[in-house]
Protein backbone atom coordinates (compact mmCIF):
# COMPACT_ATOMS: atom_id res chain seq x y z
CA UNK A 1 0.00 0.00 0.00
CA UNK A 2 1.60 3.18 -0.98
CA UNK A 3 1.32 6.41 1.23
CA UNK A 4 -1.72 8.13 -0.89
CA UNK A 5 -3.83 4.78 -0.35
CA UNK A 6 -2.84 5.15 3.20
CA UNK A 7 -3.56 8.38 4.06
CA UNK A 8 -7.22 7.56 2.03
CA UNK A 9 -8.12 4.64 4.29
CA UNK A 10 -6.85 6.54 7.70
CA UNK A 11 -9.06 9.68 6.62
CA UNK A 12 -12.51 7.66 5.33
CA UNK A 13 -11.71 4.58 8.31
CA UNK A 14 -10.63 6.70 11.42
CA UNK A 15 -11.08 10.13 10.84
CA UNK A 16 -13.92 11.08 8.69
CA UNK A 17 -16.63 8.66 10.50
CA UNK A 18 -14.71 8.46 14.26
CA UNK A 19 -13.31 11.88 14.86
CA UNK A 20 -15.03 14.19 12.35
CA UNK A 21 -18.93 12.09 12.30
CA UNK A 22 -19.09 13.17 9.08
CA UNK A 23 -22.37 12.53 7.37
CA UNK A 24 -22.78 9.13 5.00
CA UNK A 25 -23.73 11.47 2.33
CA UNK A 26 -20.76 13.90 2.83
CA UNK A 27 -18.65 10.55 3.16
CA UNK A 28 -19.94 9.07 -0.22
CA UNK A 29 -19.35 12.52 -2.01
CA UNK A 30 -16.11 12.79 -1.15
CA UNK A 31 -15.01 8.82 -1.65
CA UNK A 32 -16.64 9.19 -5.02
CA UNK A 33 -14.44 12.64 -5.82
CA UNK A 34 -11.37 10.48 -4.65
CA UNK A 35 -12.33 7.56 -6.67
CA UNK A 36 -12.69 9.43 -10.09
CA UNK A 37 -9.28 11.72 -9.46
CA UNK A 38 -7.21 8.72 -8.97
CA UNK A 39 -9.22 6.75 -12.01
CA UNK A 40 -8.72 9.78 -14.17
CA UNK A 41 -4.56 10.16 -12.90
CA UNK A 42 -5.00 6.34 -13.84
CA UNK A 43 -6.23 6.73 -17.28
CA UNK A 44 -3.97 10.12 -18.22
CA UNK A 45 -0.75 8.52 -16.82
CA UNK A 46 -1.31 4.91 -18.45
CA UNK A 47 -0.51 3.48 -14.91
CA UNK A 48 -2.83 0.70 -12.37
CA UNK A 49 -4.71 3.32 -10.32
CA UNK A 50 -2.63 1.18 -7.59
CA UNK A 51 0.36 3.01 -8.87
CA UNK A 52 -1.20 6.21 -8.17
CA UNK A 53 0.75 7.93 -4.82
CA UNK A 54 1.55 11.73 -3.86
CA UNK A 55 3.68 12.31 -6.99
CA UNK A 56 1.17 11.57 -8.77
CA UNK A 57 -0.44 15.05 -7.85
CA UNK A 58 0.26 18.78 -8.88
CA UNK A 59 -1.59 22.04 -9.22
CA UNK A 60 -2.12 20.87 -12.95
CA UNK A 61 -3.05 17.63 -12.85
CA UNK A 62 -5.62 18.34 -10.11
CA UNK A 63 -7.12 21.00 -12.25
CA UNK A 64 -7.12 19.04 -15.40
CA UNK A 65 -9.25 16.74 -13.71
CA UNK A 66 -11.29 19.74 -12.15
CA UNK A 67 -11.73 20.87 -16.06
CA UNK A 68 -12.31 17.55 -17.32
CA UNK A 69 -15.64 17.58 -14.66
CA UNK A 70 -17.04 20.22 -16.58
CA UNK A 71 -16.26 19.88 -19.96
CA UNK A 72 -16.46 15.70 -20.14
CA UNK A 73 -18.57 15.04 -18.13
CA UNK A 74 -20.63 18.48 -18.36
CA UNK A 75 -20.67 18.95 -14.58
CA UNK A 76 -21.81 22.46 -13.13
CA UNK A 77 -19.09 24.77 -11.55
CA UNK A 78 -20.67 24.25 -8.29
CA UNK A 79 -20.36 20.35 -8.74
CA UNK A 80 -16.56 20.95 -9.76
CA UNK A 81 -16.38 22.94 -6.49
CA UNK A 82 -18.09 20.87 -4.62
CA UNK A 83 -15.08 18.25 -5.87
CA UNK A 84 -12.29 20.39 -4.89
CA UNK A 85 -14.06 20.96 -1.81
CA UNK A 86 -13.59 17.03 -1.36
CA UNK A 87 -10.16 17.06 -2.78
CA UNK A 88 -8.86 19.52 -0.02
CA UNK A 89 -10.26 17.64 3.17
CA UNK A 90 -8.66 14.98 2.46
CA UNK A 91 -5.27 16.75 1.70
CA UNK A 92 -5.48 19.00 4.87
CA UNK A 93 -6.07 16.14 7.00
CA UNK A 94 -2.97 14.27 5.32
CA UNK A 95 -0.51 17.14 5.21
CA UNK A 96 1.39 16.69 8.65
CA UNK A 97 1.70 13.36 8.40
CA UNK A 98 3.79 13.71 5.10
CA UNK A 99 5.92 16.61 5.65
CA UNK A 100 8.10 15.35 2.33
CA UNK A 101 4.88 15.83 0.38
CA UNK A 102 3.66 19.23 2.06
CA UNK A 103 4.96 21.55 -0.51
CA UNK A 104 2.90 19.93 -3.04
CA UNK A 105 -0.27 19.55 -0.65
CA UNK A 106 0.25 23.33 0.10
CA UNK A 107 -0.26 24.48 -3.76
CA UNK A 108 -3.11 22.50 -4.23
CA UNK A 109 -4.86 23.59 -1.29
CA UNK A 110 -4.08 26.95 -2.40
CA UNK A 111 -6.63 26.32 -5.81
CA UNK A 112 -9.18 28.89 -5.69
CA UNK A 113 -12.93 27.37 -6.32
CA UNK A 114 -14.41 28.90 -9.60
CA UNK A 115 -16.26 32.28 -9.43
CA UNK A 116 -19.59 31.43 -11.55
CA UNK A 117 -22.67 33.42 -12.03
CA UNK A 118 -25.27 32.29 -9.64
CA UNK A 119 -28.18 30.16 -11.53
CA UNK A 120 -32.06 31.82 -11.23
CA UNK A 121 -33.69 30.17 -8.57
CA UNK A 122 -36.57 27.77 -10.34
CA UNK A 123 -40.23 27.58 -8.88
CA UNK A 124 -43.33 26.10 -9.95
CA UNK A 125 -46.53 28.42 -10.25
CA UNK A 126 -49.75 27.29 -8.13
CA UNK A 127 -51.34 26.58 -11.60
CA UNK A 128 -47.96 24.34 -12.62
CA UNK A 129 -47.91 22.77 -8.90
CA UNK A 130 -51.35 21.77 -9.39
CA UNK A 131 -50.42 19.88 -12.89
CA UNK A 132 -47.97 18.06 -11.44
CA UNK A 133 -49.93 16.64 -8.62
CA UNK A 134 -52.55 15.67 -10.92
CA UNK A 135 -49.93 13.71 -12.89
CA UNK A 136 -49.90 10.97 -11.18
CA UNK A 137 -52.60 8.16 -11.55
CA UNK A 138 -54.57 7.39 -8.60
CA UNK A 139 -55.82 3.98 -9.80
CA UNK A 140 -52.30 2.37 -8.81
CA UNK A 141 -50.13 2.38 -5.78
CA UNK A 142 -47.63 3.43 -7.36
CA UNK A 143 -49.62 6.78 -8.49
CA UNK A 144 -51.16 6.74 -5.43
CA UNK A 145 -47.62 6.88 -3.47
CA UNK A 146 -46.18 9.24 -5.74
CA UNK A 147 -48.73 11.76 -5.35
CA UNK A 148 -47.93 11.90 -1.67
CA UNK A 149 -44.53 11.97 -2.35
CA UNK A 150 -44.68 15.02 -4.25
CA UNK A 151 -47.56 16.53 -2.48
CA UNK A 152 -45.80 16.26 0.96
CA UNK A 153 -42.41 17.48 -0.32
CA UNK A 154 -44.31 20.45 -2.14
CA UNK A 155 -45.38 21.50 1.44
CA UNK A 156 -43.00 20.72 3.88
CA UNK A 157 -39.94 21.45 1.19
CA UNK A 158 -38.01 18.30 2.49
CA UNK A 159 -34.49 17.80 0.82
CA UNK A 160 -34.32 14.68 -0.79
CA UNK A 161 -32.36 12.70 0.88
CA UNK A 162 -34.70 13.60 3.49
CA UNK A 163 -37.62 12.46 2.00
CA UNK A 164 -35.87 9.13 1.03
CA UNK A 165 -34.78 8.67 4.90
CA UNK A 166 -38.09 9.36 5.82
CA UNK A 167 -40.11 5.74 8.01
CA UNK A 168 -43.60 4.98 8.66
CA UNK A 169 -42.75 6.61 11.78
CA UNK A 170 -41.53 9.56 10.87
CA UNK A 171 -44.93 11.13 10.23
CA UNK A 172 -47.50 12.34 13.00
CA UNK A 173 -51.46 13.14 12.48
CA UNK A 174 -54.09 14.26 14.82
CA UNK A 175 -53.32 18.02 16.36
CA UNK A 176 -50.11 19.25 15.74
CA UNK A 177 -49.31 16.57 12.34
CA UNK A 178 -45.95 17.04 11.49
CA UNK A 179 -43.30 14.97 9.88
CA UNK A 180 -39.53 14.95 10.98
CA UNK A 181 -36.39 14.32 9.77
CA UNK A 182 -32.02 14.69 10.37
CA UNK A 183 -31.51 17.09 7.75
CA UNK A 184 -28.15 18.52 6.71
CA UNK A 185 -25.94 18.97 9.56
CA UNK A 186 -27.69 16.38 11.75
CA UNK A 187 -29.82 19.23 12.16
CA UNK A 188 -33.30 17.19 13.51
CA UNK A 189 -36.33 19.42 12.86
CA UNK A 190 -40.47 18.91 12.91
CA UNK A 191 -42.34 20.31 10.33
CA UNK A 192 -45.95 21.02 10.02
CA UNK A 193 -48.36 19.55 7.74
CA UNK A 194 -51.52 21.10 6.45
CA UNK A 195 -54.79 19.49 6.52
CA UNK A 196 -54.73 18.60 3.01
CA UNK A 197 -51.69 16.83 3.52
CA UNK A 198 -52.87 14.89 6.20
CA UNK A 199 -55.64 13.85 4.00
CA UNK A 200 -53.41 12.55 1.37
CA UNK A 201 -51.04 10.91 3.26
CA UNK A 202 -53.67 9.32 5.44
CA UNK A 203 -54.77 7.26 2.09
CA UNK A 204 -51.61 6.42 1.10
CA UNK A 205 -50.73 4.64 4.57
CA UNK A 206 -53.93 2.73 4.38
CA UNK A 207 -52.81 1.35 0.92
CA UNK A 208 -48.89 1.56 2.09
CA UNK A 209 -49.34 -0.65 5.24
CA UNK A 210 -49.93 -3.93 2.64
CA UNK A 211 -45.89 -3.26 2.06
CA UNK A 212 -43.11 -4.78 3.90
CA UNK A 213 -40.56 -2.38 5.04
CA UNK A 214 -40.72 0.97 7.44
CA UNK A 215 -39.29 3.29 4.45
CA UNK A 216 -41.77 6.09 3.99
CA UNK A 217 -42.25 5.62 0.57
CA UNK A 218 -40.51 2.39 -0.35
CA UNK A 219 -40.64 0.86 -3.87
CA UNK A 220 -42.58 -2.72 -4.89
CA UNK A 221 -40.37 -5.22 -1.93
CA UNK A 222 -40.70 -2.33 0.58
CA UNK A 223 -37.15 -1.15 -0.15
CA UNK A 224 -36.21 2.63 0.53
CA UNK A 225 -36.47 4.78 -2.85
CA UNK A 226 -33.03 6.17 -3.83
CA UNK A 227 -32.05 9.72 -5.04
CA UNK A 228 -32.22 8.26 -8.72
CA UNK A 229 -35.72 6.95 -8.43
CA UNK A 230 -37.10 9.65 -7.15
CA UNK A 231 -35.96 12.17 -10.00
CA UNK A 232 -37.30 9.43 -12.05
CA UNK A 233 -40.58 9.31 -11.20
CA UNK A 234 -40.85 13.06 -11.25
CA UNK A 235 -39.53 12.94 -14.92
CA UNK A 236 -42.36 10.64 -15.54
CA UNK A 237 -45.10 12.81 -13.97
CA UNK A 238 -43.47 15.67 -15.42
CA UNK A 239 -44.42 14.47 -18.95
CA UNK A 240 -47.60 14.19 -18.48
CA UNK A 241 -48.06 17.31 -16.34
CA UNK A 242 -46.50 19.43 -19.33
CA UNK A 243 -49.24 18.48 -21.44
CA UNK A 244 -51.77 19.88 -19.56
CA UNK A 245 -49.51 23.05 -18.34
CA UNK A 246 -46.78 24.23 -21.33
CA UNK A 247 -45.06 26.30 -19.23
CA UNK A 248 -43.57 23.31 -17.70
CA UNK A 249 -41.91 22.62 -20.67
CA UNK A 250 -39.88 26.13 -19.92
CA UNK A 251 -38.05 25.03 -16.88
CA UNK A 252 -35.71 22.83 -15.28
CA UNK A 253 -37.94 21.02 -12.54
CA UNK A 254 -36.07 18.56 -10.28
CA UNK A 255 -37.55 17.60 -6.81
CA UNK A 256 -35.32 20.05 -5.45
CA UNK A 257 -37.30 22.69 -7.55
CA UNK A 258 -40.25 21.65 -5.61
CA UNK A 259 -38.89 22.72 -2.34
CA UNK A 260 -37.86 25.79 -3.67
CA UNK A 261 -41.99 25.61 -4.70
CA UNK A 262 -42.33 25.40 -1.08
CA UNK A 263 -40.31 28.43 0.41
CA UNK A 264 -41.67 30.64 -2.29
CA UNK A 265 -45.11 29.81 -0.67
CA UNK A 266 -44.86 30.66 2.54
CA UNK A 267 -42.84 33.69 1.17
CA UNK A 268 -46.14 34.66 -0.66
CA UNK A 269 -48.33 34.10 2.47
CA UNK A 270 -46.05 36.37 4.06
CA UNK A 271 -43.90 34.52 6.14
CA UNK A 272 -40.91 36.16 7.71
CA UNK A 273 -37.74 34.63 6.23
CA UNK A 274 -36.64 33.62 9.44
CA UNK A 275 -39.39 31.06 9.90
CA UNK A 276 -38.63 30.21 6.59
CA UNK A 277 -35.11 29.13 7.52
CA UNK A 278 -35.95 27.48 9.98
CA UNK A 279 -38.99 25.87 8.66
CA UNK A 280 -36.36 24.39 5.25
CA UNK A 281 -33.59 23.72 7.94
CA UNK A 282 -31.04 26.64 6.61
CA UNK A 283 -28.73 27.46 9.54
CA UNK A 284 -28.92 30.70 9.22
CA UNK A 285 -31.46 33.28 6.93
CA UNK A 286 -27.98 33.58 4.33
CA UNK A 287 -29.40 30.34 2.24
CA UNK A 288 -32.65 31.58 2.17
CA UNK A 289 -32.45 35.14 1.34
CA UNK A 290 -31.80 33.79 -2.17
CA UNK A 291 -35.63 34.03 -1.85
CA UNK A 292 -36.30 37.17 -1.35
CA UNK A 293 -34.79 37.93 -4.84
CA UNK A 294 -36.68 35.62 -6.94
CA UNK A 295 -39.67 37.10 -5.59
CA UNK A 296 -40.72 39.84 -7.92
CA UNK A 297 -44.00 40.47 -5.97
CA UNK A 298 -41.51 41.54 -3.31
CA UNK A 299 -39.74 43.57 -5.66
CA UNK A 300 -42.87 45.43 -7.24
CA UNK A 301 -44.56 46.16 -3.26
CA UNK A 302 -41.11 48.38 -2.94
CA UNK A 303 -41.88 50.07 -5.94
CA UNK A 304 -44.93 51.19 -5.36
CA UNK A 305 -44.21 52.29 -1.46
CA UNK A 306 -41.51 54.84 -3.34
CA UNK A 307 -43.98 56.40 -5.52
CA UNK A 308 -45.24 59.92 -5.51
CA UNK A 309 -48.06 60.31 -3.12
CA UNK A 310 -50.42 61.36 -6.26
CA UNK A 311 -49.45 58.65 -8.18
CA UNK A 312 -51.56 55.24 -8.46
CA UNK A 313 -49.58 51.92 -7.62
CA UNK A 314 -48.80 49.78 -10.53
CA UNK A 315 -47.22 49.21 -13.68
CA UNK A 316 -47.17 52.28 -15.98
CA UNK A 317 -49.87 52.61 -19.02
CA UNK A 318 -49.34 55.61 -21.48
CA UNK A 319 -52.47 56.71 -22.55
CA UNK A 320 -53.72 55.52 -25.95
CA UNK A 321 -53.18 57.83 -28.82
CA UNK A 322 -56.23 59.51 -30.23
CA UNK A 323 -55.08 58.57 -33.69
CA UNK A 324 -54.21 55.31 -33.08
CA UNK A 325 -57.69 54.53 -31.13
CA UNK A 326 -59.46 55.91 -34.42
CA UNK A 327 -57.81 53.66 -36.91
CA UNK A 328 -58.41 50.46 -34.84
CA UNK A 329 -62.50 51.87 -35.24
Amino acid sequence: MNTLAAALQHYFTSYARAQRDLSPNTIAAYRDTWRMLITHLADTLGVPASRIDFQALDVERVTAFLDHLEQARSNSVSTRNARLTAIRAVLSHAQPSYPENAATITRILAVPPKRHPKPILEFLSAAEADALLAAPARTTWTGIRDHALLALDIQTGLRVSELCSLTTASIRFGTGAHVTCTGKGRRHRATPITAATTAIMTAYLDQRITKPGDALFCGPRGQQLSRDALEHRLALHLATATARCPSLADKNVTMHTLRHTCAMNLLAAGVDISVIALWLGHQNTHSTDAYLHADMAIKQAAIDRTRPADTAPGAYRPEPDILDWLSSL
